[in-house]
């Protein structure tokens, strides 16, 4: 049979890269927010159109025949271009009014963002806002946010990014924790406290190497990699922990402690795709946000 551009639909296509990407149809039925058995069906579909077999099964998910294999980067290609037709026509929207979708961190879209909605809703009653707490990336370019509050540099092409500022952070410990214990922390006296720390992420461990301190996973007697659960630690009085200053500096449950190295700050970033910036509710929302944003850094 002979495929032309115009035979194939581009559900087939959408639906062949998403299991490629992600291995199985029940993860890419959760990408593209479809049933399982509709993906299932799509697959075989398009197998037929192309006549030809483009996954095996194997015990751990889907892989790619070696026809998939050379069809995945075109197919990749399609869903680009698609993507980027979405964009750019709905960076042409004039209308101040509309739905904005905003991505944070966690601990950000808790502490940091509601009561900046609120002012951007009672300043644009017109425009939607959807909060999508994650500390996963999110990728702009596929429309799964507008804008992004980043604590890092974004790199990606095709971004509007500007810095807000760097919010401070310090070392805390709950009440709790530290009754009976000295509050004064030196090199030598680490070993008498507990600290909480991350579970795979290094961060805290490569801070403290930055500082002269040597210390492994094992130093660390509670550890979690989810920011907020980190911190409910830490209030709780499982050790002396890291946190954002201005959190803590509103929580009557711990303290400030001085530590004798210097904790670098987190940046705070705002990012949206350029297409999409020129439209009135984003670059509306985007300065109502740098405005929100900015008390927090000064």
């Amino acid at each position: 049979m002979d495929i032309t551009l115009t035979d194939l639909d581009w559900s087939l296509v959408q639906a062949f890269v998403a299991v490629a990407e992600t291995g199985s149809l029940s993860a890419a039925a959760r990408a593209l927010n479809a049933s399982q058995p509709t993906l299932g069906r799509q697959i075989k579909t398009l197998e037929a159109q192309l006549e030809a077999e483009l996954f095996t099964r194997q015990p751990r998910g889907l892989v790619l025949t070696e026809t998939g294999a050379t069809l995945l980067a075109p197919a990749q290609a399609m869903r680009d271009a698609a993507n980027q037709i979405t964009l750019t026509a709905a960076g042409t929207s004039a209308r101040l009014d509309g739905t904005v979708r905003i991505t944070a961190s966690v601990m950000t879209a808790i502490y940091h963002l509601p009561p900046i909605i609120a002012d951007i809703r009672r300043a644009e009653p017109n425009i939607a806002i959807e909060l999508v707490p994650s500390d996963q990336t999110t990728n702009l370019l596929y429309r799964e946010a507008d804008i992004a509050v980043r604590m890092y540099r974004p790199t990606q092409l095709d971004l509007v990014t500007r810095h807000i500022g760097d919010l401070p952070l310090a070392a805390y410990a709950a009440h709790s924790y530290l009754d009976g214990r000295a509050e004064t922390l030196a090199l030598d006296t680490f070993e008498d406290h507990d600290f909480v720390g991350y579970d795979t992420d290094t961060q805290i461990i490569d801070g403290f190497a930055n500082a002269g301190i040597t210390v492994s996973r094992d130093f660390f007697k509670t550890r979690c990699d989810d920011n907020m659960a980190y911190w409910h630690l830490v209030r709780a009085g499982c050790g002396i922990g890291f946190g954002q200053r201005s959190v803590a500096e509103n929580d009557p449950l711990v303290r400030e402690l001085p530590i004798p190295f210097p904790i670098p700050s987190l940046p705070v970033w705002l990012t949206a795709h350029e297409a999409m910036r020129k439209t009135p509710r984003i670059r509306r929302v985007w300065d109502l946000l740098v405005k929100g944003l900015e008390p927090l850094v000064a």
